[in-house]
């Protein structure tokens, strides 16, 4: 079951980090990017979808943090079922994680 709430909770969120912004995803839902890199995207208040490079999914994944894409679940990106109230908290942390590569990536 969704958590009502969840989408505009995370927007909020993400849009007080240091250049992120916020866009229509091309396959519905809300986009956050730094720059030209998406950093993940949420559709509606049920499920958040990021991107990791495939070691640190595979480590995502293994510890039961999220899911393999559901629709990609070869690629480095993860699903995220918001199910639960703490669930926004946890979403909001796997973010901040592909976010805080991607900075890393960013100043190389």
């Amino acid at each position: 079951m969704p958590i009502r709430g969840a989408l505009k909770q995370i927007i909020e969120t993400l849009l007080t980090w240091d250049g992120i912004e916020s866009h229509p995803h091309r396959f519905g839902g809300v986009e956050f990017r730094i720059g030209k890199r998406e950093i993940g995207h949420i559709h509606g208040d049920s499920l958040v979808d990021i991107p990791f490079p495939k070691k640190v999914r595979d480590e995502i994944v293994a510890a039961g943090e999220a899911e393999q894409h559901h629709i990609l679940p070869e690629s480095g990106w993860v699903s995220f079922y918001l199910r639960e109230d703490n669930d926004v908290t946890r979403a909001i942390q796997l973010l901040r994680r592909s976010y805080d590569i991607a900075l890393k990536q960013r100043t190389k």
